[in-house]
């Protein structure tokens, strides 16, 4: 398959992709780096990307960002950060890459554990990865050509702990290898319209 991973980069983009590669044709598209370079706040952008990439069977997206804050020091503005970039970039992605999607192929968006489980400062966070949840619940319904769409719900992955540890008090942190067979399960499993969640009830 010929596959493009937005935030291949990332930290668990770079695992995702190096999976990936051992059996497929990978891109990565980012912001700042990698084969195609995409902002997905920008639709221009992501139009382009495609563009010249050209059709492609999967689209894997584990970028897009929102403001972890208290709720009383937030202003509007900070809440338009997660709505444009994780929300909106991500429907985006689908709302555009379905014309370049071959016939079957599929598109595997990226939330999180705050959906669920929400822990303190993440009142953006959490809200938008809902949101995501139930976009493609609802856009499942509708995509053409045997086209498939799920996403990839983690918790406090493993090669993160350092840096976000002490927001998720009592949390098991999720091996790589499980958070990448999420992926795995979406781009190559039949499945359409899954929230694939990999992380135990907290």
């Amino acid at each position: 398959m010929k596959i493009i991973i937005i935030g291949g980069n990332g930290t668990i983009g770079k695992k995702v992709c190096h999976h990936f590669s051992k059996k497929h044709e990978i891109m990565i598209g980012g912001r700042n780096s990698g084969d195609r370079i995409v902002d997905i706040v920008d639709s221009n952008s992501i139009e382009a990307m495609f563009k010249s990439v050209g059709y492609v069977d999967a689209v894997v997206c584990i970028a897009g960002e929102a403001k972890w804050a208290a709720f009383d020091s937030m202003i509007e503005d900070d809440f338009y950060i997660g709505l444009k970039s994780k929300l909106m970039g991500q429907v985006n992605l689908v709302r555009i890459g379905r014309n370049y999607l071959n016939a079957g192929g599929s598109f595997t968006l990226t939330t999180g554990i705050l959906a669920d489980h929400p822990v303190m400062l993440t009142t953006s966070p959490a809200m938008v990865n809902g949101a995501i949840h139930s976009f493609v619940k609802a856009a499942s319904l509708e995509l053409v050509n045997g086209i498939r769409i799920n996403v990839v719900s983690s918790g406090l992955v493993e090669d993160a702990v350092e840096k976000y540890e002490a927001y998720f008090p009592g949390h098991n942190p999720i091996p790589m290898k499980k958070v990448i067979n999420g992926y795995v399960k979406s781009v190559e499993g039949k499945g359409t319209g899954e929230i694939i969640r990999m992380y135990d009830n907290c």
